[in-house]
């Protein structure tokens, strides 16, 4: 006991830190009260170390570097770019679409400005801001009208709220999704004041069980894209066509909410199952919705095409307000959609649509280069070239297989789960896949410029 009352009163106090010369580095730098946070928590740290007797002297030196590297974690941004290893394009927890050149650049023009967000610079008057991405929108699918809210969620829920609030939508029972973060179509449609009226069955659905649905209060025929999954075998459902023809027979307007989202035709990539909103456009239907950080590539939003009347009316709804975007995405979503102007451009200059078709040839060289990279010098692990799938991911093209290479590492001195923990806690964070206790590193969402790196931190985790 008399050695730890002794160890006790060496310790430094918080002042006598701050006036160091370590203390006067530190406040130069960094936000005052996370100093004073870090050399407290630290000699709060040592305090309780101490009378636990697993310190037994009291080195200043010993201590300085802990605080530094409080210091630092406290001081550092929450939300930081990562590495993103796992193959998943469209990746939801990791913020989803990467953005072009061309938007950051854009974006970066905006927020260090003054803009014409709200203001009509050929009349000198207020303006709105959904008007510098009405001409696009209709440019690009052939629409009447449309506008932009936060994400898509909130464009089904702002559609519901106003054509149907009190009144009843009918949705086939195979369509009643659940997205990401567990918000259901059910549960959206009922707090937008909808009534849900479910027709079909799980599997089937077949036109005659909307038109035994429809009565005197029906507001609006839903039908939602199967963005996130598929039912195959014994099915059979209505196609938006049909839809649209039983709808405007009985004067009631038709949605479609395709979820996803995309721009360009898939069928020259072998991808049947995802419609382009300009073909759904075609049919006739009165709205679409869809997002804009999906297969669109852009930023988070959610996009609202269709019929001019109906558009202008949703946007009078109160709500609409509530859920606006900001000049920073306004101005990330106009650039997407002026590199769709030229679709080949387009597939090569979005991120989303570089890493989803790039040439597989291409995917080998980056892994190669990985692969090289990593043998030079590494004792500590198996290392293979391998062939394997990628995924499109957040909730897009789920049934579809992207083959792609990638390196497969199994660390020889490490549990695979101390390796991968290594690789999450780093700097820069590395995210990866983990199949059979081996590490999988995909190469199609490794960017070129993040190889060294990501190599770097792969060995400092081995080691």
């Amino acid at each position: 006991m008399p050695l730890r009352q002794e160890l006790l009163s060496q310790l430094p106090s918080v002042d006598e830190l701050l006036k160091s010369e370590h203390g006067r580095i530190w406040l130069e730098g960094f936000p005052r009260p996370y100093v004073l946070r870090a050399i407290r928590e630290t000699i709060d740290l040592w305090r309780k170390e101490i009378l636990a007797g697993t310190i037994k002297e009291i080195i200043i030196e010993e201590m300085v570097p802990e605080i530094g590297i409080r210091i630092e974690r406290l001081s550092s941004p929450s939300l930081r770019p990562l590495i993103n290893a796992t193959g998943v394009v469209i990746h939801t927890n990791l913020g989803r679409a990467v953005l072009s050149r061309r938007v950051t650049e854009n974006i970066v023009k905006i927020a260090t400005s003054y803009s014409n967000l709200e203001y009509d610079l050929s009349e000198g008057r207020r303006g709105k801001r959904y008007s510098h991405v009405k001409r696009l929108l209709r440019d690009l699918t052939g629409a009447e009208d449309g506008f932009v809210v936060n994400n898509n969620a909130a464009a089904v829920f702002l559609c519901l709220n106003t054509l149907a609030r009190g009144r009843e939508v009918i949705v086939s029972r195979g369509e009643l999704i659940e997205i990401g973060g567990s918000f259901r179509i059910p549960d959206v449609m009922a707090n937008s004041g909808a009534i849900l009226v479910e027709v079909g069955t799980t599997n089937k659905t077949h036109l005659y069980d909307y038109e035994r649905a429809i009565n005197e209060n029906t507001a609006l025929i839903l039908k939602v894209h199967q963005s996130n999954y598929r039912i195959q075998g014994f099915t059979e459902d209505v196609s938006i066509e049909e839809l649209v023809r039983l709808g405007h027979g009985r004067g009631i307007p038709v949605m479609h909410d395709l979820g996803s989202g995309c721009l360009i035709d898939l069928k020259p990539f072998g991808i049947h199952s995802e419609p382009s909103v300009k073909n759904i456009l075609k049919s006739g239907v009165d709205l679409v919705t869809f997002s804009g950080d999906k297969l669109l590539g852009g930023p988070q939003a959610g996009l609202i095409i269709g019929k001019k009347e109906i558009i202008e009316n949703i946007q009078k709804n109160p709500l609409t307000r509530a859920v606006r975007i900001d000049k920073l995405t306004l101005s990330a979503l106009e650039m997407t959609l002026f590199e769709y102007l030229d679709e080949e451009r387009a597939i090569k200059d979005i991120p989303t649509l570089r890493m989803l078709f790039e040439d597989p040839s291409k995917i080998k060289e980056r892994a190669k280069k990985i692969y090289n990279m990593l043998k030079r010098g590494l004792k500590d692990a198996e290392i293979e070239l391998i062939q394997d799938i990628s995924r499109a991911g957040g909730g897009s093209l789920p049934e579809v297989d992207f083959p792609t290479h990638a390196v497969s590492i199994k660390p020889v001195s490490i549990p695979i789960k101390i390796f991968e923990e290594r690789l999450r806690n780093g700097n820069p964070a590395v995210i990866i896949r983990v199949k059979d206790d081996r590490a999988i590193i995909d190469a199609r969402t490794v960017q070129q410029r993040e190889i060294p790196l990501l190599v770097s931190s792969i060995k400092a985790a081995l080691t």
